[in-house]
């Protein structure tokens, strides 16, 4: 057999371990694979990850997170100034002052739709829901009409 170089080596090499047929792999490792599979899925979300939180919990958290980050930021700064509890109330009272009033906007908002939800006739609950089907009809209507336009190559 003549000398080779390497690159014919290596060719010779990869044609080779191209022929060889593909080994099965072992009844007991498909077993193994498809029990740690199931049992990954089995997992609760708040065992797991960041990346597979609900979007909503995320937010709730980076929400809640903040907040705290900020208080203890605006209490350490405030008491770097020197303890003075008298301020250090009047300051936490301006900012939980913004989540009353939020509170109160609320309260308001649910009051006032209930009101207007009890007095209105049930045809309007039919006429809308109807109309709210029929969007949601075009909707789909004008973007399978795109995916077909755009993406779909028949």
């Amino acid at each position: 057999m003549k000398k080779m170089t390497p690159e014919e080596l290596e060719a010779f090499i990869h044609q080779t371990l191209r022929s060889l047929p593909a080994r099965p792999a072992p009844r007991s490792l498909e077993l193994r694979v498809m029990a740690a599979l199931e049992h990954q899925a089995l997992i609760p979300w708040y065992h797991q990850s960041w990346s597979y939180w609900p979007a909503a919990v995320r937010g709730a958290f980076l929400a809640v997170a903040t907040g705290v980050t900020g208080t203890l930021v605006t209490a350490f700064f405030l008491m770097s100034r020197g303890v003075d509890t008298a301020a250090l109330t009047a300051e936490a009272g301006n900012r939980l002052g913004l989540l009353t009033r939020l509170y109160g906007a609320g309260t308001w908002t649910v009051d006032f739709v209930s009101r207007i939800v009890s007095n209105a006739p049930p045809l309007w609950f039919y006429g809308s829901l109807a109309v709210v089907a029929a969007l949601y009809a075009t909707f789909f209507g004008l973007g399978a009409a795109a995916y077909r336009t755009l993406y779909r190559r028949n």
